[in-house]
């Protein structure tokens, strides 16, 4: 068992049906917020109740693609028309693959869309890859733990 542990560089992001490829996902992550309440009469403490799950923004990067992607069409039409159309929402997904290229874990962001765009620094001193990176909001995000969901070989 002690071999079994998912290693964090196997992962796939699928959007609308279209695999993409990212070097780096973060903020997957849910925190449960609290309000604390004094009781009259009890200087001891304060109750601390739970009020609403929230969650960090999801963060894409990878190396800057050239090439037409339906993910990237998304973000500038999103950023681009200044909300003077509906933002369009859609599901992304972040799978987590085992040995074999099966999906061990599975998030699902619900209603997600762009937020903020970037690419790194441009320096004529250094020889680095270009990065965007993508920033998305959603709702709220469900982890799926159905190792039969699909195959990356498939």
């Amino acid at each position: 068992m002690a071999n079994s542990y998912p290693v964090g560089f196997y992962f796939k992001l699928s959007f609308k049906g279209e695999d993409a490829a990212f070097h780096e996902v973060s903020g997957l992550s849910k925190e449960l917020s609290v309000e604390e309440v004094t009781c009259g009469g009890e200087n001891r403490f304060k109750y601390r109740l739970p009020t609403v799950v929230t969650g960090q923004n999801l963060v894409l990067k990878r190396a800057l693609i050239l090439d037409k992607s339906e993910l990237a069409d998304w973000c500038a039409s999103t950023m681009d028309d200044g909300l003077v159309t509906a933002i369009q929402t859609h599901d992304v997904s972040v799978s987590l693959l085992d040995q074999d290229g099966y999906v061990s874990r599975m998030w699902t962001f619900y209603n997600a869309y762009p937020v903020k765009y970037a690419v790194s620094d441009l320096k004529a001193q250094e020889s680095e890859i270009v990065i965007e990176s993508l920033e998305l909001a959603y709702t709220y995000f469900e982890i799926t733990e159905d190792t039969s969901i699909s195959n990356l070989f498939d």
